[in-house]
């Protein structure tokens, strides 16, 4: 997240000095192609390239110079995640940087819950469906890993969580009857928090217009750091960042809520079936 922050900054930069990513390039022996993976956020930096960048964009006060290369070196310091990195695919890891760094998590859900709001059991049973070759030891890591980004949700200023899934989630008996009662139970318990919102998509509403599975939304408290949607698809994922893409789910979220039980009503939901259980 602080290499896109930091991409970012350097392309308005660059874009107010006038500079094209060519000249850029020239000025660190690379190319064109190269800035433009920095400036997105999709490749380290080099310190001494930070530095070149900042002279050549009209970057000389030592203030503001020291600012971005702070952010370069944060940037270039593994985020906790990497101690999972036996586990974590390669399309999967920028998703934990951007997911740490959201102020708004917006997610629809249509087969499992959602991760952050996951059981242990829940969570194992969900990992062990994805990967049925995987080793106790992998999925045990891949379960530390689901809760530990659950972290988030408890931090000093989290993040705001908000959850849509559709009622078939919560009939489908993941794990038994027991694992699903203890799920349910946790996201009652987790809708209580101020900042994490859960609501019901009912039988009743109908079809809807996101197909597939999962859809995830990220917006950043940062104003110039485009929202991000992700979505997860059997072994790689696909990252929507330029408004074209990213405007059409906001607005399907939009609907989604409007049609789903409010936050009130899903707990109710959620109660019932419990009691079905």
């Amino acid at each position: 997240m602080a290499r896109m922050l930091l991409g970012a900054q350097l392309r308005r930069m660059r874009e107010k000095a006038g500079i094209t990513r060519e000249e850029a390039g020239d000025v660190i022996r690379a190319s064109g192609s190269k800035i433009s993976r920095l400036e997105l956020g999709r490749t380290g930096f080099k310190l001494r390239d930070v530095n070149d960048l900042l002279s050549i964009y009209g970057v000389h006060n030592d203030a503001d110079r020291a600012t971005l290369i702070a952010l370069a070196q944060q940037a270039n310091t593994p985020g906790w995640w990497r101690a999972y990195s036996d586990v974590v695919p390669s399309w999967f890891e920028p998703y934990l940087g951007m997911e740490q760094a959201a102020r708004l998590i917006r997610c629809f859900e249509l087969q499992f819950i959602p991760g952050l709001l996951q059981t242990q059991d829940y969570a194992r049973t969900v990992i062990r469906l994805a990967d049925s070759d995987a080793t106790e030891t992998e999925i045990n890591l891949r379960v530390e890993l689901r809760m530990r980004r659950q972290e988030l949700l408890h931090q000093p200023d989290p993040p705001c969580l908000w959850a849509i899934i559709d009622e078939a989630v919560l009939r489908r008996p993941v794990g038994g009857a027991e694992t699903m009662h203890r799920q349910i139970r946790h996201m009652i318990e987790l809708s209580r928090l101020r900042h994490v919102t859960i609501q019901v998509l009912p039988f009743s509403a109908g079809g809807h217009l996101i197909p597939g599975g999962a859809v995830t939304l990220l917006r950043f408290a940062e104003g110039h750091l485009p929202d991000v949607v992700y979505l997860e698809q059997l072994s790689s994922a696909v990252y929507l960042g330029k408004p074209a893409g990213t405007l059409p789910y906001w607005n399907v979220f939009n609907s989604l809520a409007t049609e789903a039980h409010d936050p009130v009503a899903s707990t109710e939901t959620m109660r019932r079936q419990l009691n079905e259980l």
